[in-house]
């Protein structure tokens, strides 16, 4: 038996062999990383639409109750 708990060789970890990573995938540069990167972009600029809306949207709102309550 083994001692070694090295990422590619994990002890007691159990059912069954365990992928092994390379250097680029355990420091988070993986393949999937760009994708990820890309989706979370997006969902940001989504978020970033949403909010100038709502921000336009209660502008007009504010200058129309100013223009209501000067007449």
């Amino acid at each position: 038996m083994t001692d070694s708990k090295n990422i590619n060789n994990p002890v007691g970890q159990g059912g069954g062999q365990r992928k092994k990573q390379s250097r680029a995938e355990r420091q988070n540069n993986g393949p999937y990383r760009n994708r990820d990167r890309q989706s979370a972009a997006d969902q940001k600029a989504e978020l970033v639409r949403k909010m100038r809306e709502k921000a336009r949207a209660a502008e007009a709102a504010g200058q129309a109750g100013d223009d209501t309550a000067q007449s």
